[in-house]
């Protein structure tokens, strides 16, 4: 069977479809209880255009995972995203430094890498592939040398954004190793509870060509974190933080940030200090490039609040909404 032919047997999805399907064991395709023995294999819609699809992949062993790849993306690989089995005991298989390796010398356009409850303690940052400009991490576990600052300043020159999401081993040293990648331009924070009001100070000290900084779920309180971005981050674009610890004195902070265009707090930890409604649009009319305010799981859709938001700032998008519900599955 050609490479085309294969091609089209293989379970592809249009864009907006978020469906999972289960290869039928060489139903369409003879080859396909070989490469796919029993797993489930889930695409998303297309990352960068309908010919460069985001690939995830779920249940599948590395050996397998890397023969797919190789064989039916390669170079055309723009987006994977990728689970290990963390939880699954000493004897399960584990992503390795050679499969990381390989997988930048055979998709050398590989740009975004997502990896979900993968153990990657043994898997050193340098033998992720170079061209990557979004790594996120999810659930995963890192070494404490992972990032460093004392590392090769060369790795991951492209590095514009990087996720990390409930990774317990997170801490200020590992944040204050982001100082290196020069290109880095969004940082998403979340639930990393090793992170001190210090850390994150010293941090961004170094990090002040930030674009967009998101600190969700952790130990910090919300108006440590504003006095941070305040004293280093001017040129900030885009801010979305948990609401624990936010005052009117948290705001003050934030007023007159010249570059900011987006502000989101969200729930649902509300103190007694909380702004009220015209405390927040007071301080976001000293925001002279503000355009969206985002409010999220503070229960404030379709009350007075609302209104207040929406009368005081007619010239941004105001949206009020409850926290979107978090799944359990990494892979929905």
């Amino acid at each position: 069977m050609s490479l085309d032919t294969q091609q089209k047997k293989l379970p592809c999805f249009r864009e907006g479809s978020w469906q999972k399907n289960r290869i039928p064991g060489g139903q369409q395709n003879p080859g396909a209880k070989h490469l796919f023995p029993d797993r489930w294999i889930l695409w998303e819609p297309p990352y960068l255009s309908p010919s460069h699809p985001t690939l995830w992949l779920l249940q599948m062993r590395p050996k397998v995972m890397w023969h797919l790849l190789r064989r039916y993306m390669a170079s055309r690989l723009h987006s994977l995203r990728m689970g290990g089995y963390l939880f699954s005991g000493s004897q399960a298989p584990q992503l390795s430094p050679a499969l990381m390796r390989a997988l930048g010398q055979k998709c050398p356009n590989l740009r975004r890498l997502c990896l979900h409850v993968a153990d990657l303690s043994m898997v050193p940052i340098t033998s992720l592939p170079s061209t990557l400009r979004t790594l996120e991490l999810h659930s995963c576990e890192i070494s404490m040398i992972w990032l460093q600052k004392e590392q090769d300043p060369t790795v991951l020159p492209l590095l514009e954004c990087i996720v990390l999401d409930r990774v317990p081993a997170f801490r200020d040293e590992h944040l204050q190793g982001l100082t290196r990648f020069r290109a880095l331009r969004s940082l998403v924070l979340g639930g990393t509870y090793r992170v001190t009001e210090t850390g994150l100070d010293t941090s961004l000290q170094e990090l002040s060509y930030l674009q967009r900084l998101e600190v969700l779920g952790c130990t910090l309180s919300a108006d440590s974190t504003l006095l941070a971005i305040s004293r280093h981050l001017r040129d900030v674009r885009k801010i979305r933080l948990t609401v624990g610890g936010l005052s009117a004195q948290g705001l003050v902070f934030l007023e007159g940030m010249p570059a900011l265009e987006s502000l989101c707090f969200q729930g649902p930890l509300i103190t007694p200090e909380m702004p009220t409604p015209a405390q927040i649009v007071a301080s976001c009319l000293t925001m002279p490039k503000l355009r969206v305010l985002e409010v999220q799981g503070l229960g404030w859709e379709g009350q007075e609040a609302e209104r207040v938001l929406c009368k005081g700032l007619p010239h941004c998008m105001v949206i009020v909404r409850a926290c979107p519900k978090e799944s359990m599955d990494w892979w929905m």
